[in-house]
């Protein structure tokens, strides 16, 4: 119904179908910003993988040439640890060897002059005489401190035992105040 105007009255239902509004069905998928933004934010991970792959490689790199000239110093400390450890094994080995021979001297100086001992009276056999010897020069060096210190204990433990060296510094030392008491008898004498 239409007076006066030719046009029809646009309405906010003229075109509804029987059944109400139409339905427009859009297009599934992105708008043209999201597939921006998802084409972006691949380029930055992949960009940013690949930057970050090549910092990991030369940090792996590096590390691998520190830890093998790293190894190459060790290798070298140990060589010159060994030839430390050879040059002081050849030194202890000429001082056990010069300890020995002074040993075996003040040992060979003993016997001879114990030896020269033999018109005063009881005469030892020679064994004994060498082995009295040695076992008062064994020690002297040092070297065997720790078995000194250990027979020590021993004999502490064993009662208070007088060993032959002992014996023999007694037997000296009253020898010794006999002889210097028998010199000032025979001054008072005269």
């Amino acid at each position: 119904m239409t007076f006066g105007k030719n046009a029809p009255d646009a309405s906010p239902y003229a075109d509804e179908g029987p059944y109400g509004t139409p339905v427009v069905h859009k297009k599934a998928g992105l708008t043209r910003r999201g597939k921006v933004a998802i084409a972006v934010a691949g380029v930055a991970i992949v960009g940013g993988g690949t930057i970050w792959f090549q910092v990991h490689s030369a940090a792996v790199a590096k590390d691998e040439k520190e830890a093998a000239a790293l190894q190459i110093q060790m290798k070298k400390l140990e060589l010159e640890e060994m030839r430390i450890r050879n040059e002081q094994a050849s030194t202890d080995k000429k001082a056990a060897t010069a300890s020995a021979e002074k040993i075996q001297a003040a040992v060979d100086k003993c016997v001879k002059d114990s030896s020269a001992l033999t018109g005063q009276g009881y005469v030892p056999p020679r064994s004994a005489v060498v082995s009295d010897c040695k076992q008062q020069y064994e020690t002297t060096d040092g070297s065997g401190m720790q078995a000194a210190g250990s027979a020590q204990d021993v004999s502490n433990a064993g009662g208070g035992e007088i060993n032959s060296t002992a014996l023999l510094g007694l037997v000296a030392g009253g020898a010794l105040a006999v002889a210097v008491f028998a010199r000032k008898g025979k001054k008072a004498d005269m």
